[in-house]
C-alpha cells in the first residue's frame, strides 16, 4: 500500500491536472453519449445502420485529426496551445446537442466535437510523456487513463439522474453537459504546466521521409496492432444499444456505460503499474482474450447476469489496454517526434474505428445483434494470430 501510494506522488502535478482535465471533459460527453444513441433511434427515428456511420465517423475524424495536431506539436516544440483549442472546441459544440431536431445538426455537433478531441488528443498524450519519467511512463498513462474513465461514469451516472428527475427529457440534461465542458478548459488553461523546451533546437518538418525513417519496426508494429484492435472493438455505442433490445428503459440505458467504466476506471491505474513491470505484448495478448469473452457473453444475451458480465469485461479489456498501447507508442517514438507518433497511430485506428462501426451496424441491422459481436470475436482472434506470428525483433518488450 505504501509503495502505491509513493508512486501517486512521484507523478507530477501537471500529469494530476490533465486527469482531472480529462475527467471533467468525459463528464460533459458521457452525459451526452450515453443518451444520445437511443435518443437518435427514439426520438430522432434514425436507423441503428446510421447510428453506426455516425459514431464510426465520429470517433474516426477524431483519430484522424490527431496526426496533424501531433506534427504540429512536435514543429512548434508546445503541446499545451493546441490541447486548450482542442478542449475549447469541445465544450462550444455541447449546447449543439440539445438544439437538435434531426439528424444533420446531430451528425454537425458530433463531428465538430470530435475534431476538437482529435486536436487535442495527440498532443496532451505527447505533453504526458514529455512530463513523466520513463520509469513511470505506464503509471502516468494508467492514473490519467483512470481519472478520465472516472468521469466516463460519473456522466451516466448524471444522466440517469437527470433523466429520472425531468421525466426523460433529452434535451435538459443535453444543456446541463455544457458546464463541466468549460470547467475542463479553465482547469487546463491555469492548473497546467508545460516542461520547458531548448529555445536553440531547430524545428524540422515532423513528417518529412527523414523524420519518418527514424519511426522504428517496433513503433510501427504497435501502430498495426493498435488498428486491428480496434476493428476488434467496434464503438460503445452498441452496448447501449443491446442493452435497450434486451428491455432496459430509456432513462437507464446510461448505466451499460456507468458499468464498463467503473472496471474501466478502478483497474487503469494498477494495470499502468504493471505495465512496468512486465512485457507489454502478454498484457496485450490477455486483453484480446478479455475482449473475446466479452463479445462471446453479448453475443449470447441481451440482459440479465451474461449481459453485465459482458460489460464487465469489456471494461476490464480497455484498462488492460488503452493506457498500455499509449505508452509503448512513448516508448518506441523518438522524444522529438511523439506527437507526429500519437498521430500516426489514431490515424490508422481512426480508419479501423470507421470501418468496425460501419460494418457493425450494418450487420446488426441485416442479420441480428449477434452477429456484430461475432464479427468482434473474429478481428479479435486475428489479432492474436498476428502477435503471435510476428516477427522476432518487429515488437517491443
Amino acid at each position: 500500500m505504501a509503495t502505491r501510494f509513493a508512486t501517486l506522488r512521484q507523478i507530477p502535478g501537471s500529469i494530476w491536472a490533465l486527469g482531472f482535465v480529462s475527467l471533467l471533459m468525459d463528464v460533459s460527453s458521457e452525459l451526452i453519449h450515453s443518451l444520445l444513441p437511443v435518443f437518435m433511434v427514439t426520438a430522432l427515428g434514425i436507423s441503428v445502420f446510421t447510428v453506426g456511420l455516425i459514431e464510426g465517423a465520429a470517433e474516426a475524424t477524431a483519430l484522424i485529426v490527431k496526426v496533424f495536431s501531433g506534427a504540429l506539436s512536435d514543429y512548434w516544440g508546445k503541446r499545451k496551445p493546441l490541447a486548450v483549442l482542442g478542449y475549447g472546441l469541445g465544450a462550444f459544440t455541447k449546447p449543439l446537442f440539445a438544439l437538435a431536431t434531426s439528424s444533420g445538426l446531430i451528425i454537425t455537433a458530433r463531428l465538430a466535437d470530435r475534431v476538437g478531441k482529435g486536436i487535442r488528443g495527440a498532443p496532451r498524450d505527447a505533453l504526458v510523456a514529455d512530463l513523466a519519467p520513463p520509469e513511470l511512463r505506464g503509471a502516468a498513462f494508467g492514473l490519467r487513463q483512470s481519472l478520465d474513465t472516472v468521469g466516463a461514469f460519473l456522466g451516466p451516472m448524471l444522466a440517469v439522474g437527470f433523466m429520472l428527475l425531468w421525466h426523460d427529457d433529452f434535451r435538459a440534461v443535453f444543456w446541463v453537459a455544457s458546464v463541466p465542458a468549460f470547467l475542463c478548459v479553465a482547469l487546463l488553461i491555469w492548473g497546467v504546466q508545460e516542461p520547458d523546451k531548448p529555445l536553440a533546437v531547430k524545428r524540422l518538418n515532423p513528417i518529412s521521409r527523414s523524420n519518418l525513417a527514424r519511426l522504428s519496426p517496433a513503433y510501427w508494429w504497435v501502430v498495426g496492432v493498435g488498428a486491428v484492435f480496434t476493428l476488434a472493438r467496434f464503438s460503445e455505442a452498441f452496448l447501449v444499444l443491446r442493452a435497450n433490445e434486451g428491455g432496459l428503459a430509456l432513462a437507464w440505458t446510461p448505466v451499460v456505460l456507468i458499468s464498463m467504466n467503473v472496471v474501466y476506471a478502478a483497474c487503469a491505474y494498477p494495470f499502468g503499474k504493471l505495465a512496468d513491470k512486465l512485457p507489454h505484448t502478454q498484457l496485450l495478448g490477455w486483453g484480446l482474450l478479455l475482449l473475446i469473452g466479452a463479445d462471446a457473453l453479448l453475443a449470447y444475451s441481451n440482459s440479465g447476469v451474461v449481459f453485465w458480465a459482458g460489460v464487465a469485461l469489456w471494461g476490464l479489456h480497455m484498462a488492460m489496454t488503452q493506457g498500455l498501447l499509449a505508452a509503448m507508442v512513448a516508448d518506441t517514438a523518438p522524444a522529438d517526434l511523439r506527437g507526429t507518433g500519437y498521430g500516426f497511430f489514431n490515424l490508422l485506428s481512426g480508419l479501423a474505428m470507421l470501418l468496425a462501426s460501419g460494418l457493425a451496424g450494418w450487420l446488426w441491422q441485416s442479420f441480428g445483434a449477434a452477429t456484430t459481436f461475432m464479427a468482434g470475436i473474429g478481428f479479435a482472434g486475428v489479432a492474436l494470430v498476428l502477435m503471435v506470428l510476428r516477427p522476432r525483433g518487429s515488437a517491443p518488450s
